[in-house]
């Protein structure tokens, strides 16, 4: 107790981590468009992209059939076996515009070889070559040494939505640390903020811990609302265990959290820190596998590729989350994204400057 004034005035000491992550709370809170970036855009993107590849019937391709002077016998049978419209003139500049995927010109004598025209770089025009051969060699007496049958696959986890929330949420994670850390500290230190704080007891340490202690109170709602409105709207369903997934989840909001201090740690303008952020993220934008394998990348890149922290990220959340695996089988992206995240954070704390 300490006398002021003749009367008794109590003293409190307050936690500088503790302070840090409310004055962190209240100003993102008092951002509109912070909520929604955070918030609002992942749930956009998965309604959109999730009504976009929606399941829905087999598409109908168009074919057209030329016809010539002396083929009239042969368009004839292709309209059988097909159920085509014949055109003429047209049937080249539909082609070139795309409003055919396939042009056939039938032979102009009996036993003569039918021509396919069509762009091999179009998957549809590749996929209408192969139907349309397949129902004219049917059609001409061909039958199949062997029989088949097709099982159509439309079970939770098999569909394009289940594959792709995980990689929104592995998007967001990297967003959320990249941004809500390293952009925050430049904010900060143009705002002459980190200044102040060099003149007060506050370590550098329990500055950047405070950072990260926010970050990680934002990313329960964060991952919460998207993974939940994903469930109601598409039925996307988690295999794996609840906690599995949430250790991969902090695990990875961690790692960008440490790069996000990294690439703030020496910024002093925000279009520095702009520009440092985009050359980070736009090689996981592409390469990562957030709406498609990085497998289809070709197998040099693939290195460099697994190397990125938002690969073992996403390979862990749809490991999880598709196949219901397990953490010690993960261990490879657990490794690395541990790597990232305490790589990133020691360095951080080495390179920070408060000014």
């Amino acid at each position: 107790m300490n006398e002021h004034a003749g009367r008794p005035v109590s003293t409190k000491h307050y936690s500088a981590r503790g302070q840090l992550v409310l004055a962190r709370l209240r100003e993102f809170y008092r951002e509109p468009a912070a909520v929604f970036w955070v918030y609002g855009f992942p749930i956009l993107m998965v309604v959109a992209l999730g009504i976009a590849f929606r399941n829905k019937p087999a598409e109908t391709i168009a074919v057209d059939v030329q016809r010539d002077a002396d083929n009239a016998a042969g368009v004839q049978r292709v309209r059988d076996a097909l159920g085509a419209q014949e055109e003429a003139a047209l049937c080249r500049l539909r082609l070139r515009t795309g409003k055919t995927a396939l042009v056939v010109v039938p032979p102009g004598s009996p036993g003569g070889a039918y021509e396919y025209v069509f762009d091999p770089a179009r998957e549809e025009s590749r996929l209408a070559q192969s139907k349309v051969d397949d129902a004219l060699q049917r059609a001409s007496g061909r039958a199949d040494p062997l029989r088949a049958r097709a099982e159509v696959l439309q079970e939770p986890g098999s569909r394009y939505i289940d594959y792709l929330v995980p990689g929104l949420v592995g998007m967001s994670l990297m967003g959320g640390g990249l941004w809500g850390v390293g952009f925050a500290i430049v904010d900060l230190r143009i705002r002459k903020v980190l200044k102040r704080f060099l003149a007060t007891p506050m370590r550098k340490a329990d500055f950047l811990l405070g950072i990260l202690l926010s970050r990680m109170i934002f990313l329960v709602p964060e991952v919460l609302v998207l993974l939940v409105f994903a469930r109601l709207a598409f039925g996307v369903v988690i295999q794996g265990r609840l906690w599995e997934m949430a250790a991969v989840v902090v695990l990875g909001a961690l790692a960008f959290a440490g790069i996000g201090l990294l690439v703030a740690s020496r910024a002093r303008t925000l279009d520095t820190v702009s520009g440092l952020m985009n050359l980070v993220m736009l090689p996981m934008w592409v390469l990562s596998g957030i709406f498609f394998s990085p497998e289809r990348f070709p197998e040099a890149m693939q290195p460099f590729i697994q190397a990125l922290p938002l690969t073992p990220l996403i390979d862990a959340l749809r490991g999880v989350s598709l196949e219901g695996a397990s953490l010690p089988t993960l261990w490879p992206q657990i490794v690395t994204l541990a790597g990232w995240a305490v790589g990133s954070f020691v360095l951080a704390l080495r390179w920070f400057r408060w000014s």
